[in-house]
């Protein structure tokens, strides 16, 4: 968890530092996979919860709720004796939600912040800022949980044309950062594997599908 969570903020440091907004996508995989710096003000795809200050602190909030009751959780599930890798999956969501929230928490007060850049506009939010040529532009409340998120990770691949509906359109347009796949990766973990993680539920079903069997043989052979 610990080194998920290294990653990601080394990753989201350097792209801050070295990246600008108006810098053209870097390739690292061909084309197909790329480095391209934007921030989200929200959840994933920039769902937000509106645009006023206690939307955002909400959503911040949520995060952090979420945060304590899957730590919670995780230790609880430790001291049961789950399975290593079911606590290795929950490891990989907490990881990735706590990531995303330092974002939030504390980037407003490391790095310098730009009103008039793109990702920092928010109509709606009753804060302008003087944009030069521009004008006045509504412009995100900043502060404590108040930060955006860094994405920067985007996979550059099209449906084929002949695909009806779908044809030209891109596969997966979201661009995201260490700590959404990790989250990601741990609800699929979660997901898929859940039949091995709760082996429990599935022997009781079976224990009451014997009983009623069990207690009809004995029945006949005491007759």
């Amino acid at each position: 968890m610990a080194l998920i969570l290294l990653i990601d903020q080394l990753i989201k440091v350097y792209i801050k530092t070295h990246f600008s907004l108006s810098q053209p996508p870097v390739n690292v995989f061909g084309d197909w996979f790329r480095l391209i710096y934007i921030e989200n003000p929200g959840m994933a795809f920039g769902t937000t919860f509106g645009s006023g200050i206690w939307a955002k602190l909400m959503l911040s909030i949520f995060r952090i709720i979420a945060i304590v009751g899957i730590s919670y959780y995780w230790v609880k599930q430790a001291r049961a004796g789950m399975r290593t890798e079911f606590l290795i999956a929950i490891g990989f969501i907490f990881a990735g939600a706590t990531g995303n929230l330092i974002d939030s928490m504390f980037y407003d007060f490391i790095f310098p912040y730009d009103p008039c850049m793109s990702f920092n506009h928010l109509e709606g939010s009753d804060v302008f800022s003087d944009c030069g040529i521009f004008g006045k532009i509504e412009t995100r409340h900043t502060g404590f949980l108040l930060g955006n998120v860094v994405d920067m990770f985007q996979f550059n691949a099209h449906w084929p044309s002949w695909i009806p509906g779908l044809g030209g359109k891109e596969i997966f347009p979201a661009i995201w950062n260490v700590a959404d796949a990790s989250i990601t990766t741990g609800v699929l973990m979660v997901l898929i594997r859940q039949r091995k993680y709760f082996p429990k539920k599935k022997q009781e079903l079976a224990e009451t599908t014997v009983t009623p069997q069990a207690e009809t043989e004995e029945t006949h052979e005491k007759e």
